[in-house]
């Protein structure tokens, strides 16, 4: 039983504005319309495409300066990152990442996005992943866009080690999970501690 337009504009503005990743593929199945028929509710209700809305939510969270890595080694495109405390990082998944024969994306594709955003988000110059604790809870399918979103869980500068929780979702689906035990070498701490016995 398809929704009249009116209410199905006004869930769609509601699913858009709880996760403004989603697709406008993702949309049409979930309402069971066609895409061109989400794109134009879209322009009735004035809220620009996917693209635009990223680059919305770039703007509009304060992002850190990246320490461990470059930008370039961080896989997916970041959105967020707050230092030892939060990321968000967003892939696309595209022909490359998958297997041929099934278009189902490789898992270690998953678990670089999830593990280099755990890196990124440490504020210190040399962090390495000491330990890893995976899950892939669904299988991902080529042009799906995978949100990873990590947190810092425990933050153990003493013994220069960070837990942190990635949670990977398609939508509102749940695809991987992971909690990475980072290690870190404290060199802000070291350089504060010569500093002292200097003066």
């Amino acid at each position: 039983m398809k929704r009249k337009k009116k209410d199905r504009q006004a869930l769609l503005k509601e699913t858009i504005s709880v996760n403004p990743f989603i697709t406008d593929e993702e949309l049409a199945d979930k309402f069971s319309v066609s895409v061109q028929t989400i794109r134009l509710d879209r322009l009735e209700l004035s809220i620009p495409e996917l693209r635009e809305r990223i680059k919305h939510v770039a703007e509009q969270n304060h992002s850190d300066e990246i320490r461990a890595l470059t930008i370039d080694e961080v896989i997916g495109d970041v959105i967020d990152i707050e230092l030892d405390k939060s990321g968000i990082s967003i892939l696309d998944i595209k022909k490359e990442h998958v297997f041929t024969r099934n278009n189902i994306a490789r898992g270690h594709h998953l678990f670089a996005q999830a593990n280099s955003l755990a890196v990124a988000i440490i504020n210190d110059e040399f962090t390495l992943t000491a330990k890893a604790n995976i899950i892939f809870t669904t299988p991902v399918k080529l042009h799906e866009r995978v949100v990873a979103k990590a947190k810092v869980m425990n933050l153990d500068t003493d013994n220069n080690r960070s837990l942190v929780e990635v949670n990977s979702t398609v939508g509102n689906e749940l695809v991987f999970k992971g909690t990475f035990e980072m290690y870190r070498s404290n060199t802000d701490k070291k350089d504060d501690s010569y500093n002292e016995n200097r003066n």
